[in-house]
């Protein structure tokens, strides 16, 4: 089940990828390979969401001690300009119809963002994604929290900078352990697996 709002609702958060803007790793293990003359899909295959880059997303390490993880990860020489260069390829457009819904909404009460990011693609999301992000009260970062989803105590700071009772704030988000964190910290929270299903919450809000 996709959820729905239970209860009286004082505040909406959003996940950013795939909820808001569309992510593509092909195309970032595809900029990788042109530029190094490796197969991107033996690329993709050593690639790993492992300790590096989570700690990456805290902001425990800079992009460029976690590029050179990357760089013995994947078996590549690669400068940090490269890297970076095919790291932000991954954000390939909006998702119109979801962040119209959020403009919509905003109109209503306030909408929050938070996306387990870094500095580099936090930078670039800010900036070529400004007008469908402005809506946005506040943006809840991992990388400047030192937190990041699923973990409880990353929800349960969201809220209290909210400042909103965890089961008063509607949350969305494309992955099953987001939406089961935010539900664990007492968050309503929808799964989003299509524009459809943040319409119909929003619909169903009371």
């Amino acid at each position: 089940m996709t959820g729905a709002p239970r209860d009286e609702v004082d505040a909406l958060l959003f996940d950013l990828g795939d909820v808001l803007i569309r992510l593509d790793w092909d195309a970032v293990f595809a900029h990788w390979a042109r530029c190094c003359g490796a197969d991107a899909a033996a690329l993709r295959r050593r690639f790993a969401f492992d300790e590096a880059y989570e700690r990456h997303e805290r902001g425990e390490i800079e992009a460029a001690r976690y590029f050179g993880a990357l760089r013995r990860m994947l078996g590549i020489d690669l400068a940090d300009a490269e890297l970076e260069a095919g790291w932000n390829a991954l954000f390939v457009g909006e998702v119109a119809e979801t962040t119209r819904l959020v403009a919509q909404a905003a109109a209503r009460m306030p909408v929050h963002l938070f996306s387990n990011t870094n500095a580099a693609h936090a930078a670039a999301w800010s900036r070529d994604y400004a007008k469908a992000l402005r809506p946005f009260r506040r943006r809840f970062l991992s990388h400047e929290m030192g937190l990041r989803k699923p973990d409880r105590a990353a929800f349960e700071h969201v809220a209290r900078e909210i400042g909103a009772p965890p089961g008063r704030i509607l949350f969305f988000d494309d992955t099953e352990a987001n939406v089961a964190g935010a539900r664990a910290a007492g968050l309503q929270a929808v799964h989003v697996r299509s524009p459809d299903d943040v319409a119909r919450a929003l619909d169903r809000l009371p």
